[in-house]
This record gives structure tokens, C-alpha cells and sequence, in this order.
């Protein structure tokens, strides 16, 4: 071996090893805080809705009171005592203690109780407890098994035409 021999082939000249790369670590990305969305204006209160049939307490004539003249209410009624005289409401419930003696008018009428006159309504009801005289005029009748009625029934639309029959009586002129 020959220690001064040539080499034919050429070593890269020896360098230092280069440190690995260190980088820092990336912070997280910073987020800009976002605005709070802007607070819309309160709306205005709105008066309720009116509704078509005014919310009106049911009027109750109690079974100890006796009334003589008219009555007459914008919302429902309940009779339980006597009346005397005409009654005209939305709704008319005529309990099973009542006595009236007069003609009673409404949208819905219903009787439990002693009716001696007429009743005028888009529907009437006549229950087992019932106990009429007098004529109904009505759109729809509902009388149930054990009703007493003696009377006549008269649906609207035959109203209105001997309404309409009847002649105008014109005040004479002053």
C-alpha cells in the first residue's frame, strides 16, 4: 500500500454539517374581533288586532234576581233567575232555574230552562230541559229528545219574505 499513491477520484471537500433548520412556530393566526351586529331599532308597540267581536265579560242574571224590563248586552248572557221583558245579546244561555217571559234575540241562543214568548236567532237550541211557548225564528234549530215546544218554527230565509211582504207604515206628515 502505498501511502502517496494518487487517487483518480477527486473527495468533496469536507465541510461542516449544516444545523438543521430551526424556524419558530408559527403563531395562530390572529382573528380581528368582529364588531357586534347592530341593534336594530325596537319596533314600535302595535295596538292589538281588532278583532270582530269585541272580547265583552259574560253578563250573568243569577237565580236569586228577578229583573223587570229589558236587557241587553254587546257581549254573551247567562240567565239563571227571572226575567220579565225582552233580552237581546250575542249569546243568550237560558239556564235550567230560569223563567222569562218576553222575546229573547241573539246570534246563538240556547234554553234550558221556561221561555214564554219568542225567540229570534241565527241558532237556537232547545234542551232536554227545555220548556217553550212561543214561535222560533231561526237559521239552524236544534230541539233534543225530552224539549217541550209548542210553537211554531220558521226558518230565516221564510221570514225575511213575509218581512219583505208586510207594508211600510209612513208617519204622516206634520
Amino acid at each position: 500500500m502505498n501511502i502517496l499513491a494518487r487517487h483518480s477520484r477527486i473527495d468533496p471537500p469536507v465541510t461542516a454539517p449544516t444545523p438543521p433548520r430551526v424556524t419558530a412556530p408559527t403563531p395562530p393566526p390572529v382573528i380581528a374581533p368582529t364588531p357586534p351586529p347592530p341593534i336594530a331599532p325596537r319596533p314600535q308597540e302595535q295596538p292589538p288586532a281588532i278583532s270582530p267581536r269585541p272580547q265583552v265579560a259574560t253578563s250573568i242574571i243569577g237565580a236569586a234576581l228577578s229583573v223587570t224590563g229589558s236587557l241587553e248586552s254587546n257581549g254573551d248572557i247567562q240567565i239563571d233567575g227571572k226575567v220579565e221583558g225582552d233580552v237581546r245579546g250575542k249569546g243568550v244561555r237560558i239556564g235550567s232555574t230560569a223563567m222569562i217571559k218576553g222575546t229573547v234575540v241573539g246570534d246563538i241562543v240556547e234554553l234550558a230552562g221556561t221561555l214564554d214568548g219568542k225567540i229570534e236567532a241565527g241558532s237556537a237550541g232547545l234542551t232536554s230541559t227545555a220548556k217553550m211557548s212561543g214561535d222560533i225564528v231561526h237559521r239552524s234549530l236544534r230541539i233534543d229528545q225530552g224539549a217541550h215546544f209548542d210553537g211554531t218554527s220558521l226558518p230565516h230565509s221564510k221570514a225575511e219574505k213575509i218581512e219583505r211582504a208586510r207594508p211600510v207604515r209612513i208617519p204622516d206628515a206634520i
